[in-house]
């Protein structure tokens, strides 16, 4: 029987610090060309296309790209590529493609009908001599490199970073910077922090909302993923904006939340949420800078907001690994899953 610690997922999330500075070593030169490009021929909007894990780093580079450039972001669908063959205007257009294994082949569709129709194509993509690295106008390896759990760890942050280090590069923000060099050595001090009561207090849970705003919406997804395909439980998510519509109808006595929050101006709405779910008698968990009482998980301090979901994501990967264990699953191996999946 396999210990959390034992676990490839837990190991290869382990590894993103290293990850994290691997990526600033060699990937600061194309960063910084493609910074200055970008500066001197901005694009009108940006467009990204993702699935699954890489669909929820795309949500976490909307809030930053549109926070910190000014830039409205979108999400276009595979589909309206390779299924509906549809023309999009993308004149001017930055299309960031991302991908672990940059083979599906309706990402390279999409990627290939935005480059027909006038977009720059971006690829943020892990395999390195994939099609999809291939094709794009510009290539951003994450050099995570090779992940053989199924399920998606360093190679999700890995795509945190580089998204933080592009904007970094592209806005020639000296602020940033100094929090992206700072980022390897905040990881290694969030790696240690007890998330056990996440794992002891979801082992025999049903259903369980996950909920977050801003930077932290693209963690919410995330976790929420995680928990349906390593740890066989049901878990939805949902902005602490939206949840209130309608799912609050659903939280009771005993009902299990778990919220991400961070000091951007979101966390004090977040909480508040949280503490009405509480009140209701639901269990819920919070993972925020500063947070404490009973289900708080901690975080490290004086972290900057926009790094505290990949310290949190990172934390939760770890839980995640012994909750998947405690159910009787193996987290590496999840049912009726492969690694590269490769729709149409």
């Amino acid at each position: 029987m396999k210990s959390p610690s034992d676990t490839l997922m837990y190991r290869e999330a382990e590894e993103t610090a290293a990850v994290v500075e691997r990526q600033l070593a060699r990937n600061a030169d194309t960063l910084a060309a493609l910074g200055q490009r970008l500066r001197t021929q901005p694009p009108r909007f940006i467009v990204t296309c993702a699935r699954g894990s890489s669909d929820h780093a795309a949500a976490y580079a909307k809030y930053v790209f549109e926070t910190r450039l000014g830039l409205v972001t979108a999400s276009a669908s595979p589909s309206i590529s390779s299924i509906y063959d549809a023309d999009l205007k993308l004149d001017g257009a930055l299309f960031i493609a991302i991908s672990q294994s940059g083979k599906s082949p309706d990402l390279l569709r999409s990627a290939q009908a935005a480059k027909d129709a006038g977009a720059q194509v971006l690829a943020l993509v892990n395999v390195e001599d994939s099609p999809l690295a291939a094709l794009a106008d510009t290539f951003i390896p994450l050099h995570a490199g090779p992940e053989r759990s199924v399920a998606a760890t360093k190679s999700y942050l890995a795509t945190l970073a580089a998204v933080l280090q592009l904007v970094a590069h592209w806005s020639d923000d000296a602020t940033l910077h100094d929090v992206i060099a700072r980022l390897p050595d905040d990881l290694r001090r969030g790696w240690n922090g007890d998330w056990s009561a996440l794992a002891d207090g979801l082992r025999n849970a049903t259903n369980l909302f996950v909920v977050g705003r801003g930077y932290g919406f693209g963690a919410a997804l995330e976790a929420a993923l995680k928990l349906k395909e390593t740890c066989g439980l049901h878990a939805e998510a949902f902005s602490a904006a939206e949840v209130k519509h309608g799912p609050m109808a659903l939280v009771g006595n005993g009902f299990p939340l778990l919220f991400f929050a961070q000091d951007d101006g979101t966390q004090d709405n977040t909480l508040a949420v949280a503490e009405e779910f509480r009140a209701r008698g639901a269990r819920v968990f919070v993972a925020a800078p500063g947070a404490s009482g009973i289900d708080t998980l901690p975080l490290p301090a004086n972290i900057a907001p926009i790094v505290i979901p990949l310290l949190a994501v990172q934390s939760f990967y770890r839980a995640a690994s012994a909750l998947s264990l405690a159910r009787g699953y193996d987290p590496d191996v999840p049912p009726h899953l492969n690694k590269v999946t490769e729709t149409v």
